[in-house]
């Protein structure tokens, strides 16, 4: 079965057509599916528009949020509720083709574990939204050194076995092909048609370049000292100790041979604080070492993930679970 996730803010002009390009494309792949659409809080009537639709066929279905949870958090509700093996998630503003659907599919059946679409000629404004776009997947290709042309493109196909484990938060969404990348997926990419947008006003503004940066330093935390988190809160208590040490010492210095008292320069001040960050930089690696191995040990959750077994059956149950 295939499940296409599709996330919808106030685009009731666009559902009815959508339903019906949807329905064509999908009929043409004979395969079972279902699609889910995720209501992100919709305050126009796109709830009534998805109603008829869900009413009509069977095989389309609704998620309704109380609010506006944005959009990763739409996909997250999706990809849970879906029961297909190949998910496929694209957007509902009608700028991507459901033709395309069966072209990231068929991708997907060359051995590809994600193959995510790529708006090759994007129809967008040059400046807003198509520059800041190149910027934004530069800065994310290089970083983490998964090379794709368009992570902002939501068309995408997956493999069900790689979102398990993938928790999304915040506007993780746009880093999923990282994460299953880091977890031993094989990506390809696709160009897949855009149109403009006709109904509805865009979501998306200058902003999102800052939001992409912060989101990015988060994801790459995550990967390089998830599992060690005093590696990085430890260097910087190691380098505050070091200006401390380098204030400390200069201001003895200018004390003794430069004939200027400590209250002259701000040096004794530099000094200390930095030395108490370095304390407090180093204690908070310590707390995070604690959590990391709270989250891992209550939840049992393992440090590794494991491709494939030969003759060797999985661990069993904890005693502790099997008693519960």
């Amino acid at each position: 079965m295939i499940s296409v996730v599709i996330p919808l803010r106030n685009e009731e002009s666009n559902v009815p057509i959508l339903v019906g390009k949807l329905t064509e494309a999908l009929g043409l792949l004979g395969s079972d599916y279902e699609v889910l659409f995720i209501n992100d809080g919709s305050i126009d009537s796109t709830a009534a528009r998805l109603h008829e639709a869900c009413a009509a066929d069977p095989r389309l279905k609704a998620i309704h949020f109380r609010r506006n949870y944005g959009q990763t958090a739409a996909m997250q509700a999706g990809f849970t509720h879906a029961r297909g093996e190949i998910i496929v998630a694209m957007d509902g503003d009608l700028q991507n083709d459901p033709a395309d659907i069966g072209k990231v599919v068929a991708k997907l059946g060359e051995g590809y574990d994600l193959v995510s679409g790529w708006r090759k000629d994007r129809q967008d404004h040059p400046i807003r939204r198509n520059f800041l776009s190149r910027v934004a997947n530069g800065l994310i290709s290089n970083a983490s050194g998964v090379h794709l042309h368009d992570y902002g493109c939501s068309l995408k196909a997956y493999r069900r076995e790689v979102l398990e484990g993938i928790a999304l938060y915040g506007e993780m969404h746009r880093f999923i092909p990282v994460y299953a990348f880091w977890n031993g997926a094989r990506i390809a990419e696709v160009p897949v048609a855009h149109y403009a947008r006709v109904h509805g006003v865009s979501k998306y503004g200058l902003e999102r370049i800052f939001k992409v940066v912060l989101d990015l330093g988060v994801v790459l935390f995550l990967h390089r000292f998830a599992q060690r988190p005093m590696y990085v809160f430890g260097l910087c208590g190691f380098l505050s100790w070091m200006i401390s040490g380098v204030a400390g010492i200069a201001a003895v210095i200018y004390k003794f041979f430069g004939h200027r008292s400590f209250i002259e320069t701000p040096l004794p001040l530099v000094a200390v604080t930095m030395f108490f960050t370095g304390v407090i930089c180093f204690l908070l690696g310590l707390l995070a070492e604690l959590s990391i191995r709270t989250y891992h040990e209550s939840q049992g959750k393992p440090t590794y993930l494991i491709a494939a077994r030969d003759n060797v059956a999985g661990p069993s149950r904890r005693a502790s679970d099997r008693s519960a």
